[in-house]
């Protein structure tokens, strides 16, 4: 969708004079609106929406529009241009409300798409700091996942795919803080639930390496010395580069272990799965 034509830019400033009163204080609004076309009060809303600073000031005139000439071309365009100026002004539950009731009224639409995505930009733009709830997060992946799936061949699919993997690195993060946590204090059967998570459902993340290490000093703590040199052996085949593994290497070493599979424990499946190919 292209939010400005250059073309209505100019016919919008001149009609900013004929409109100016419209959104001022005195007088009705409304009525004043009524002796206006569609045509002319979208042409202010775009005005607005580019030149005011105020995004929201360009709300009023999208909104009219569909009040004063329901279900018009012009209403539609105003539709979507609603939940682009809310989410411009960072309104982001406002821009949700406008671009839900536009895939309601217009599910077929060429700018559904769209729609979708600034749906789904509006939960990920609201994504919190990694110590705060993630509830967020995991609707913003949910959206994103559908501007993928639903609208594969469009413009704003390569762009949902790129946020979706940010979002899930997000996930892994927050996982990651809460196991060094717990890690740090003593509690290594907590930490290592955390950690497990990222090595199982995160492993295509940034934080696999760091989780791997972490397995490897929580289970030695714990005298796990199985575990450790497994997890150890699953980061020396898939990140042998990495500091981390440097660190593994020398937690192992220490103990007068070395990085190999042994035991029989959920991280041995994964050994099997990702170093030997073998998912039965």
């Amino acid at each position: 969708m292209t939010v400005f034509r250059s073309g209505y830019l100019v016919a919008a400033v001149l009609s900013v004079g004929l409109l100016a009163g419209c959104g001022g204080g005195g007088g009705n609004t409304s009525e004043s609106f009524e002796n206006f076309t569609a045509e002319e009060i979208y042409k202010r809303g775009e005005y607005e929406l580019e030149n005011s600073g105020k995004p929201k000031d360009a709300v009023k005139y999208f909104t009219e529009i569909e009040r004063l000439y329901p279900y018009s071309e012009w209403a539609k365009r105003a539709l979507i241009m609603q939940a682009y100026s809310y989410h411009r002004a960072h309104d982001y539950e406002e821009a949700r409300g406008a671009a839900q009731r536009f895939l309601d009224t217009y599910p077929g639409d060429e700018d559904a798409a769209y729609a979708k995505y600034l749906l789904a930009l509006s939960y990920y733009d609201q994504i919190d700091e990694v110590g705060r709830d993630q509830g967020l997060t995991f609707q913003a992946l949910q959206s994103l996942r559908e501007v993928i799936e639903e609208y594969p061949d469009s413009e704003y699919a390569r762009s949902a795919i790129l946020k979706f993997d940010l979002a899930f690195d997000h996930l892994a993060a927050k996982e990651m803080e809460i196991g060094r946590y717990y890690l740090k204090r003593g509690h290594y059967t907590a930490a290592i639930n955390r950690f497990r998570v990222v090595v199982e459902e995160y492993q295509t993340t940034t934080h696999t390496p760091e989780a791997l290490m972490r397995l490897v000093e929580a289970y030695l703590a714990l005298g796990l010395n199985d575990q450790a040199q497994t997890a150890g052996a699953i980061l020396g085949h898939n990140f042998k580069s990495s500091p981390f593994y440097v660190d593994a290497y020398a937690q192992l070493r220490g103990h007068g272990l070395s990085p190999q599979a042994k035991g029989d424990s959920w991280l041995t499946g994964v050994y099997r799965q990702v170093v030997q190919g073998k998912w039965l």
